[in-house]
């Protein structure tokens, strides 16, 4: 049975962050699929469509990560695409409060999924898409936080 990992998050927009736990979560996993929350209640910074684009030209190269946008509850998610593990990043003690929350709620509802973690690496943990979010609507360069050119995000609309 092939060991598939399902990363869920927004990736609004995808930064270096995620990247490492991605190429870190390949190394365990047979595939590893970065699954992109489409919420529509929530209004993105960058949308769904463009961030698939833009996740599938950065790991083009290595055919054991995918990517897929998806709505719903991600416990189903993951059991529609065949993944037994959720892979999540922790900067921080707060992460970890609020994604094993998650990891529990999701459990309950997939038996089958289970949620490994990875420290963030320490040059990356203080990152987030917040801060990079802000740093971009007020004009800052953000070229050091994100695995692509700040010009494949295109005009963004006003907030």
């Amino acid at each position: 049975m092939q060991k598939i990992a399902l990363f869920p998050g927004s990736f609004d927009p995808f930064t270096n962050g995620h990247m490492d736990v991605v190429l870190r979560g390949s190394r365990m996993f047979d595939e590893v699929i970065i699954a992109i929350g489409n919420n529509s209640s929530k209004q993105r910074y960058i949308p769904v469509e463009k961030m698939v684009e833009i996740i599938e030209e950065i790991f083009k190269d290595q055919p054991n990560i995918k990517v897929q946008s998806y709505k719903g509850l991600t416990a189903e998610f993951a059991r529609e695409v065949g993944a037994n593990f959720l892979l999540r990043g922790l900067r921080n003690t707060t992460d970890f409060e609020y994604e094993n929350t998650i990891a529990q709620a999701n459990h309950h509802i997939n038996r089958e999924l289970e949620t490994v973690f990875l420290i963030t690496s320490p040059a990356l943990a203080a990152i987030s898409s917040t801060i990079i979010r802000e740093i971009h609507r007020f004009g800052g360069n953000v070229d050091d936080f994100i695995p692509f050119p700040i010009s494949k995000i295109g005009d963004i609309p006003a907030q």
